[in-house]
């Protein structure tokens, strides 16, 4: 992404942690990026386009930047403290017009990310495809679900801390689904 462009991007992020979406203007981002409105409009066809793309990188990002990972308990909390970092424009991108785009790429993030542990999880063991994308629609479901009412509450409480008590409290049950599907392969 050219320099502008990610300049456009990054002052709309500090907009959003500033105030709500529909509060934000073309002008607001030209001011404070010190650019011409023609230059907005170059790389924007206007403020959805930029939200929907922001997100879109945001969302990107979050995938590249972590590869593996070893437990339920380190998918959850790295996407919780992703999410955190960005706690008020979320917020604000989730009352927004633009709620559906938005919900569309936490479900994407979600999915990659849960994906890629029940596909590290289970590389040595024999389990069909169709018991594998069970496993990662439910824990996607389930992410995505408490994100939404973390949503809905305000995002008012610790959103690590909640994942950390979940995966405690249900510790285990993930490698045990997945010893249940191995065992009926067999």
């Amino acid at each position: 992404m050219n320099r502008t462009k990610t300049l456009i991007v990054d002052t709309f992020w500090q907009l959003l942690e500033e105030k709500p979406y529909n509060k934000i203007t073309v002008q607001d981002i030209v001011d404070r990026c010190h650019v011409n409105r023609n230059t907005f409009y170059y790389h924007f066809q206007d403020i959805p386009s930029l939200a929907e793309n922001s997100v879109e990188k945001w969302v990107d990002e979050v995938i590249k930047s972590h590869g593996v990972f070893g437990s339920p308990l380190s998918c959850l909390t790295y996407m919780a403290e992703e999410c955190m970092k960005r706690k008020k424009a979320i917020l604000h991108l989730y009352c927004s017009a633009q709620k559906d785009s938005f919900l569309s790429y936490l479900n994407k993030m979600g999915y990659y990310i849960i994906r890629a542990y029940i596909e590290t999880t289970t590389e040595n063991i024999s389990i069909p495809q169709e018991n594998k994308e069970t496993l990662i629609k439910y824990y996607k479901c389930t992410f995505v679900g408490i994100l939404l009412d973390w949503l809905d509450e305000g995002a008012s409480y610790d959103l690590v801390k909640f994942y950390e008590e979940l995966c405690d409290l249900f510790s285990g049950s993930g490698e045990r689904a997945i010893l249940k599907y191995a065992h009926f392969e067999k």
